[in-house]
């Protein structure tokens, strides 16, 4: 027995963990086991990728966009072969039931499937009222009827060209017995158009009395149409602002009409896009009339009658004996012309003139009146708005590249703009001829959209992240367990080589051991080359072991060393358990 293994200070070594041992002891134990040690850093480098698959996933997969919710499947199997035959990827969200595209993609899906005609699910109209249960209250009735009518107009409103959607809503109170409760009903029409187009005042006015005549008692007065811009479609015609509208309108018209004419005149001369040409008009937009009588000055007499007595037959008194002779009938009575009066009608006549003859003692009276005929002439001038007052025209023409206009050519071209656009020098109208250098086009181009503006940068730029943190996993990660694992394995080999060697020495004997039996520290091979062999164990080594894998390193080494006093140790280990 005094050759077992006893050393003086026995330290318990626990190879299996207690049952109620601390679990970070547990765990650093499990963790020191050579297996888990030796596969430990696979596992890590596996991690290590499996977390670079995951960021590269989420960084390189862009961002999703909604593009349809709530679709029937009919037309969420159209969509999705629409899209995929466009190589425009989608995803179907089972628990929202949203199609998504990408970010980027989502522009040029709507405008695919927009021209497809798709999705072509959309309100029933009034196929809605064939889906009422029956039993259905008057109020539910009557709202689905207001629903279903509201679709179909929109409907209609929709197959205007320039129209892109619209949607219609009618506010239609409900009848009441008393005259004085009752409400019109009203409307609101919401158009998208199309893009670069707007509609005219009478497609306008077409949309108010398509919807006024399809709802009962609703005046177009009542009709509102707003585009989705918000701008108010609709103008009433009564206001003030309407009849401005149509003189700015009118102005408007005028002043693109001599501005059409002058790109036409100046299109062959200088070429397109070598001048510029405004037009400011002003135009006379008051409608005047006026009424003009007018009298002739010399009038042509029409009735004349007057009161006079003439001269008697005979200038003697009457006189004899009355008798039968005296009763005789007078003589015929002669008319003479009666003479014009000197004044006016009615007027006594002149007094006599000295020198002059004597007035006719027989005369008493003279009264006349005469009517004359005046010619009257009444004129009715009306003056039509759209005068021009004054124009002003200014034209700007760009010098050639080397040289430059002369002064004959601007005025040449001067009195072609004038000549197209009426100059009148009465209206003071003005025309302003000059030619200049027009702008660099480098100075229009800093003004465009930044690089970084562009859709493509963002893609690119989560690509590259992506793509770093793939390459910094690889270089700070894997690489250097790479290599440890590489140089714990060159290490490992010749460890194991010179245990062989060291074996094989002390087979031999004298040459490696002495007298105590303890292994030296270097032999000669059968080639004659030095090896180098492992230092004998000693207790003491083995009792300072710190770590599990040391202990058991260091057992071996000394059940190497020395055979005999680790077989006579198992010996007593044998023997101790067998005792009661």
């Amino acid at each position: 027995m005094s050759n077992a293994l006893t050393p003086q200070n026995p330290v318990p070594v626990t190879l299996v963990p207690e049952k109620f041992a601390n679990p970070l002891r547990q765990i650093q134990g499990v963790m020191a086991q050579p297996a888990v040690r030796r596969a430990g850093p696979m596992a890590l480098m596996v991690g290590l990728i499996g977390a670079a698959g995951l960021a590269w996933s989420a960084l390189s997969t862009p961002p999703q966009k909604t593009l349809f919710s709530g679709l029937p499947d009919s037309d969420k199997a159209a969509v999705t072969t629409a899209l995929s035959a466009a190589n425009i990827p989608s995803h179907i969200d089972d628990s929202a039931g949203t199609l998504t595209v990408n970010e980027e993609d989502f522009s040029k899906a709507r405008l695919l499937l927009a021209g497809q005609g798709l999705p072509k699910a959309a309100p029933g109209g009034y196929a809605i009222l064939d889906e009422l249960p029956m039993g259905v209250s008057r109020a539910v009735e009557g709202e689905r009827l207001r629903q279903a009518r509201e679709t179909e107009l929109a409907r209609s409103i929709q197959e205007i060209d320039a129209v892109a959607e619209a949607r219609v809503h009618l506010a239609m109170p409900e009848a009441s017995v008393f005259v004085r409760d009752n409400a019109a009903p009203s409307a609101s029409v919401v158009v998208k158009l199309q893009g670069g187009r707007s509609l005219s005042d009478a497609q306008v006015q077409s949309i108010v009395n398509l919807v006024a005549s399809s709802v009962p008692g609703l005046k177009p007065d009542a009709v509102t149409v707003v585009d989705q811009m918000g701008g108010l479609l609709t103008k009433s015609g009564d206001g003030p602002d309407s009849a401005n509208d149509e003189r700015i309108e009118f102005q408007r018209r005028v002043e693109d009409k001599y501005r059409q004419q002058l790109i036409q005149l100046l299109t062959p001369l200088v070429g397109a896009g070598n001048f510029t040409a405004e037009v400011q008009a002003d135009v006379n937009l008051d409608e005047t009339s006026a009424t003009r009588e007018s009298y002739d000055k010399e009038g042509r007499l029409r009735a004349e009658t007057g009161n006079w007595t003439g001269n008697m037959a005979s200038g003697q008194a009457p006189g004899g004996i009355p008798g039968a002779l005296s009763n005789t009938p007078p003589p015929a009575s002669q008319l003479s012309t009666p003479q014009p009066a000197t004044g006016n009608p009615g007027t006594p006549a002149a007094p006599p003139t000295a020198g002059g003859p004597a007035p006719d003692p027989a005369k008493q009276t003279d009264a006349f009146q005469r009517a004359y005929d005046l010619n009257k002439e009444v004129s009715v001038t009306r003056a039509a708005p759209g005068n021009i007052k004054r124009l002003s025209v200014a034209v700007l023409l760009r010098d050639p590249e080397k040289t430059k206009r002369t002064a004959m050519e601007i005025q040449q071209i001067n009195d072609l703009v004038k000549s197209a656009v009426g100059f009148d020098q009465a209206r003071n109208d003005n025309v302003t001829v000059i030619s200049r250098k027009f702008a660099d086009a480098s100075a229009d181009a800093s003004a465009a959209p930044k690089w970084y503006d562009n859709a493509l940068v963002p893609m690119l730029a989560r690509n590259l992240t992506a793509l770093v943190i793939a390459l910094l996993v690889l270089l700070l990660g894997v690489r250097p367990i790479a290599k440890a694992l590489m140089k714990k394995r060159e290490d490992a080999t010749p460890a194991k080589d010179a245990a062989a060697l060291a074996d094989g020495a002390k087979g031999e004997g004298a040459a490696l051991t002495d007298g105590s039996g303890e292994g030296g520290s270097a032999g000669i091979g059968p080639d004659g080359e030095q090896i180098a062999v492992q230092p004998p164990v000693s207790l003491d080594q083995i009792e300072t072991s710190q770590s599990y894998e040391e202990r058991i390193d260091a057992v071996r080494g000394f059940t190497r060393d020395n055979p005999a006093r680790a077989a006579l140790a198992v010996r007593d280990m044998l023997g101790a358990d067998a005792k009661p």
